[in-house]
């Protein structure tokens, strides 16, 4: 069970100084737990669970649903109070990594099957064209995933490469028994440079294991090592999680020496400004 947090201005959110201002611009005045906020969330999904309904009772209507690909796919997770990234979507971990994924095709996906295998964003546009039977010439880096649904094939894949840099700069291998995490740069949460979870006994990521199963750390980043430096040779191109630079936005900083450095440059204002780094950053 989560626990439940006091919001008062000297809780653990309302301290995080990188996005105190920011929490405070949308957090009504008065708020006395984390619960309040998760629960803005939940009612957020059940709207858009609402809303999602009201177009598939209209294709059911018109008696369209049997020659209609239905795809819904979540571009990333939300964590809310689990890892100290509060109420964002920054972070390795699973709340945000793991994404639904629900695809309705009558005519050749079965219905209510649930699969085991990976899946990935990659993946959704040549499902989409091999359900829709379209051949599109092109040498996709995914993989359909109708054989997966078809049960021919288990899993396309038998571990990933995962990377972040908009608040931190991480990279990391997920296998479906582990996860490692190495920080490119220390961060403002003053993580420690390697984790590693036993994603078995530990779904949740609370005890990191990367000091008492060094082999474990040694062999995930031996494949992580092997995967970049085949798409280095495939693409011809570096992997651009080592090309950064300022990416924090901080012109001239270059990558952060220390987590108190981190932690005293980065900051959100407030949505408005929010949006506008999110905007810099793609420039």
């Amino acid at each position: 069970m989560r626990p439940i947090c006091p919001l008062p201005p000297s809780s653990p959110v309302m301290a995080f100084k990188p996005f105190c201002d920011f929490f405070a611009s949308w957090m009504p005045p008065g708020i006395s737990d984390t619960e309040y906020v998760v629960a803005q969330y939940d009612g957020a999904v059940a709207y858009m669970d609402s809303a999602i309904q009201t177009i598939l009772t209209a294709i059911d209507t018109h008696g369209l649903r049997e020659n209609t690909i239905i795809a819904l796919n979540g571009d990333h997770g939300e964590t809310l109070f689990d890892h100290d990234c509060y109420f964002d979507h920054h972070g390795l971990y699973e709340p945000t990594i793991h994404v639904p994924l629900i695809v309705s095709y009558a005519k050749r996906i079965p219905a209510g099957a649930r699969l085991k295998g990976y899946t990935q964003h990659k993946d959704l546009v040549p499902t989409l064209l091999d359900l829709a039977e379209i051949d599109a010439g092109i040498n996709f880096d995914g993989h359909s995933l109708v054989p997966m649904a078809l049960g021919e094939v288990a899993s396309h894949e038998t571990g990933i490469y995962i990377t972040e840099c908009t608040w931190m700069r991480k990279h990391g291998w997920r296998t479906p028994a582990w996860k490692l995490i190495i920080a490119l740069e220390p961060d403002f949460h003053f993580k420690p440079e390697i984790e590693l979870y036993d994603l078995v006994a530990d779904p949740d990521e609370n005890n990191n294991l990367a000091a008492q199963e060094p082999d474990v750390v040694a062999a995930l980043t031996k494949r992580m090592n092997d995967y970049i430096a085949r798409r280095e040779e495939e693409t011809g191109l570096p992997n651009p999680i080592h090309n950064q630079g300022d990416w924090h936005g901080s012109e001239g900083v270059g990558p952060f020496k220390t987590s108190q450095q981190a932690y005293d440059t980065l900051h959100i204002g407030d949505p408005k400004q929010a949006a506008s780094l999110q905007a810099k950053s793609r420039e």
